[in-house]
């Protein structure tokens, strides 16, 4: 396994993740249970610790496939647009990842899950995974011309 491989890999679970998490959250504020509010916000939390961990990964993946020899030459423009949005959702993870922690923390001791922090997160939660969605189909059409936009 090299970088390239090991960011293809683990760049699923935050994209993921955040959309599973964020509508668990939805969910748990339907049914107001205080349970899956508390759950889906550590989920929150956690996948931001991770994602920031993840995003270095691709620093790693560029380089690797810049030296690897034979490579088809990648559209530095791409690459570029890649980078930009990856930057942009590992931003919004770590916004997102403070108010999962700010609404854990108003909720220590026992006390409920305030409506505030559930809202702003799962407001957080869908701004990130668009964020990632749009990093993620970028990053796809690096390797995979297919899925671009045709030229007109």
């Amino acid at each position: 396994m090299n970088w390239v491989h090991l960011h293809l890999a683990l760049n699923h679970v935050p994209v993921l993740g955040v959309l599973f998490a964020g509508v668990l959250l939805a969910v748990g504020l339907a049914r107001r249970s205080d349970e899956l509010q508390r759950v889906s916000l550590w989920a929150l939390a956690l996948l931001a610790a991770a994602s920031i961990a993840i995003k270095f990964t691709g620093d790693f993946a560029a380089e690797a496939l810049a030296a690897e020899p034979g490579t088809v030459q990648l559209d530095k423009n791409l690459l570029n647009a890649h980078e930009q949005s990856a930057d942009q959702a590992t931003t919004g993870v770590f916004v997102l990842g403070l108010a999962a922690a700010a609404g854990l923390f108003a909720a220590r001791g026992g006390k409920p899950v305030p409506r505030w922090a559930v809202l702003t997160a799962l407001l957080f939660a869908l701004a990130t995974f668009l964020l990632m969605a749009r990093s993620a189909n970028l990053g796809g059409q690096l390797r995979h011309p297919e899925i671009r936009a045709p030229a007109s």
